[in-house]
């Protein structure tokens, strides 16, 4: 049994939960409600209490009570960055501050408030101390607009609150060594100017983390990321492509390497120490292609060893390039995305891909890129099982 601080803030979804509660009394967990005021505008603190089966505690502080862990859900727009910025100005940030444990939060909120610069700012902030999230998942929501916004469902929370609980120190990926490249390199033209692409690096950052949170030695070779690296993995820098190939092949020995970075296909064949004063003559550059890491780590790989590589491009013909790619770098996954989308992929939260492998392929539906992750790492898992 497990004590944990449920904290409810001030959505719609806070009627769902109440069915939270009862799930996680019924799995035999000691439940504290930490409700917002707003959150007591939907559903009063005795409902919770109740469903809790407990009585109000007499002490003024049992929010600041040692617990397993703190959930929060729904989690809105408002004590998201509250949390996110360390303001304690109510019963449930003050929580926030002060635990010590793990946090999972189900954020709920509409979608425009979702998308948000300032939310997908305080998201990377949370992410980047160890906080965990499930969802928001796409659909209707309260005020009828469609789109990534919604709760979680009460079951999925509940299972994920297991998996955190019962998980402890070890993982199902504890003593192998991952290596994940992440973000997008820069080859220089000169000495303020690249040639450069919009990979952010959230993708590669969540399998870093995610595969860390499994229990893996996660190295993740960063190249220009506009997203914090995760906590707990080595960070080594590589900015342009012949940092990539020379730090990928360094670790080529790795159990597990994925490559998720948009490495350049091309780079400058000259390039200046100096700025390029403007003028008005135009300016030819010429391009050379840089080395294919992917192929050569194909080429390396070991016995046992699982290789994933990523393939953004178009929908058609991209998906069938994604496929040739797979065959042709000797990759045992290939996850595709399509990058035309602008909802997904490059500059965005969340992504849609298809998962390639030598036994089929499979589609994971558009969802935050954390979740993602997962199902990328819930592959390379069960591929190495099958080693």
């Amino acid at each position: 049994m497990a004590r944990i601080l449920l904290g409810v803030t001030g959505g719609i979804a806070a009627y769902k939960a109440c069915t939270l509660v009862r799930l996680l009394v019924r799995a035999g967990h000691d439940v504290y409600p930490v409700l917002t005021a707003s959150a007591e505008r939907f559903v009063s603190a005795e409902t919770f209490f109740a469903l809790a089966r407990k009585q109000r505690a007499g002490d003024p502080y049992p929010h600041l009570a040692q617990a397993d862990l703190l959930v929060v859900a729904p989690l809105t727009a408002n004590t998201l960055a509250h949390i996110a910025l360390g303001l304690a100005d109510d019963l449930l940030t003050e929580a926030a501050l002060a635990h010590s444990g793990p946090v999972l939060v189900a954020p709920a909120m509409n979608v425009r408030m979702w998308e948000h610069q300032a939310t997908r700012d305080h998201v990377a902030t949370l992410r980047a101390r160890g906080v965990e999230l499930v969802g928001p998942v796409e659909g209707e929501l309260a005020e009828g607009e469609v789109g990534l916004g919604r709760m979680a469902e009460p079951e999925a929370i509940a299972a994920r609150i297991e998996e955190i609980l019962t998980r402890g120190p070890d993982g199902p990926l504890l003593g192998r060594r991952v290596v994940v490249s992440a973000g997008g390199t820069r080859e220089p033209l000169d000495a303020v100017r690249f040639v450069g692409n919009r990979s952010s690096g959230r993708m590669g950052a969540a399998i870093a983390e995610e595969a860390r949170r499994r229990g893996a030695e996660v190295t993740l070779l960063a190249a220009n990321l506009a997203v914090p690296a995760p906590r707990g993995v080595v960070v080594v820098e590589t900015p342009t492509a012949a940092d990539v190939e020379r730090e990928a092949l360094a670790r080529a020995d790795a159990d597990v390497i994925v490559m998720t970075a948009a490495v350049a296909d091309y780079r400058p064949a000259a390039r200046s120490s100096a700025k390029r004063p403007k003028d008005a003559r135009s300016w030819q550059v010429e391009l050379e292609p840089t080395a294919d890491v992917l192929a050569a780590l194909g080429a390396k790989r070991h016995p046992g060893q699982v290789l994933v590589g990523f393939a953004a491009d178009g929908l058609d013909p991209g998906l069938e390039r994604a496929r040739e790619k797979r065959l042709s770098k000797g990759a045992d996954l290939v996850v595709f995305n399509d990058v035309t989308r602008d909802d997904i992929g490059f500059d965005s939260d969340e992504n849609e891909v298809v998962l390639l492998s030598e036994e089929g392929e499979r589609t994971v539906e558009k969802a935050p890129k954390h979740e993602i992750a997962a199902a990328v790492l819930d592959e390379v898992e069960r591929l190495l099982d099958a080693r």
